[in-house]
């Protein structure tokens, strides 16, 4: 009986190994498929977090990482739809700027509204004037008059000078609903500031035929004295290329409080773009502004094309007792390319549609 008993627990024995020899190879070849049809699969668990945002903790990074580390936001705008992610955006460098979808860790978070301005003070055909001076011109008169100069097309020598008094005005780096305590709308970096609108301004306009300079110097590296610097370079630039008969700058605005940044636009084609704000100065006499009604002229033209061509394009025009460096030439003017809150690829397109806007009007 002891024989037999023994021969019992050896037969279990034997058989309870088989069953996990055999469960062992089931798994040994299930894993591999697992992982060759969806990588991704055993790597990483995603949990929702109470606002909106995803953590997700991916166990092919070290495993003794800190977790707050592997915090991952995907942001949405107000209609709910993914954040911009055009291609060009990937290809800047964040590394010297900010990056909305870094962590920021125990930062307050902000809002960015969006607007579109129109139909504010005295209309003219299909766009607004603001007129903040205490006289009544005849803005009809002055966009119906001939421009003062003209341009030659397919020439090396430019017609167009393109110059940033603020250079270092910058804006979001992607199209989102929200920004946090660090964003610095001031920087160097040409990815994120004015000057990726002047880019794309001079890269259409001289595909055109229209020879444009670009202007990159830095003027405002102190904020003091930036239109003196500015001016400089401007006077350097018609004493360098003597064809040069318009006369850019370009800037952005910066519009709301401290918690709640504006960016204006409108949507052109399905895609969104930056509101434009021209600024033409005037003189009642106590300035030496001897051009600006030619100014005016090709101010009003502008706006008019633009909102012929993009509906929406422009905020009304701000026309008061100033003259910045308008002076300059008949067609110097100072235009605002959206706000701080404006993503670089809104303002990039809108420097496209300006620029198509100009050619329209000078050929």
């Amino acid at each position: 009986m002891k024989r037999k008993g023994k021969f019992v627990r050896i037969l279990k024995t034997s058989i309870s190994f088989m069953i996990c020899f055999a469960a062992v190879l089931c798994i040994l070849q299930r894993v591999p498929q697992c992982f060759s049809q969806n990588p991704a699969a055993l790597a990483a668990a995603t949990f929702t977090l109470n606002n909106g945002t995803y953590k997700i903790i991916d166990n092919t990074e070290n495993e003794n990482q800190d977790e707050d580390t592997l915090v991952i936001e995907k942001n949405q705008n107000k209609t709910g739809q993914s954040a911009n992610t055009d291609k060009t955006s990937e290809k800047r460098d964040k590394s010297n700027y900010y990056d909305s979808f870094a962590e920021h860790k125990g930062e307050n978070k902000y809002t960015i509204s969006e607007n579109s301005y129109f139909g504010t003070g005295t209309q003219i055909e299909n766009f607004y004037i603001k007129n903040k001076t205490d006289a009544n011109y005849d803005f009809e008169k002055y966009l119906n008059s001939p421009l003062t100069f003209n341009i030659d097309k397919n020439t090396e020598s430019p017609q167009i000078l393109i110059y940033h008094t603020h250079t270092t005005e910058g804006y979001m780096d992607e199209d989102v609903d929200y920004f946090y305590e660090s964003f610095y709308s001031r920087t160097e970096n040409s990815d994120f500031n004015v000057v990726a609108v002047g880019n794309k301004i001079t890269e259409i306009l001289n595909s055109k035929g229209i020879s444009t300079y670009h202007d990159t110097t830095i003027h405002d590296a102190t904020y003091e004295g930036a239109y003196e610097r500015s001016g400089n370079s401007v006077k350097k630039d018609m004493e360098k290329y003597k064809d040069i008969k318009v006369v850019l700058d370009i800037h952005r605005d910066a519009i709301g409080t401290d918690e709640n940044k504006i960016k204006p636009v409108f949507t052109y084609n399905g895609k969104k773009a930056a509101q434009i704000m021209i600024l033409s100065g005037c003189d009642d006499g106590s300035n030496w502004f001897p051009n600006w009604e030619n100014n005016l002229n090709f101010a009003l033209k502008i706006q008019n094309k633009a909102e012929e061509l993009y509906p929406g394009m422009t905020r009304p025009l701000s026309f008061g007792y100033f003259r910045y460096n308008e002076y300059v030439c008949d067609g110097s003017l100072l235009i605002e390319v959206g706000t701080e809150a404006n993503s670089v690829d809104e303002v990039e397109y809108t420097g496209e549609l300006l620029a198509n806007v100009l050619a329209e009007i000078l050929s």
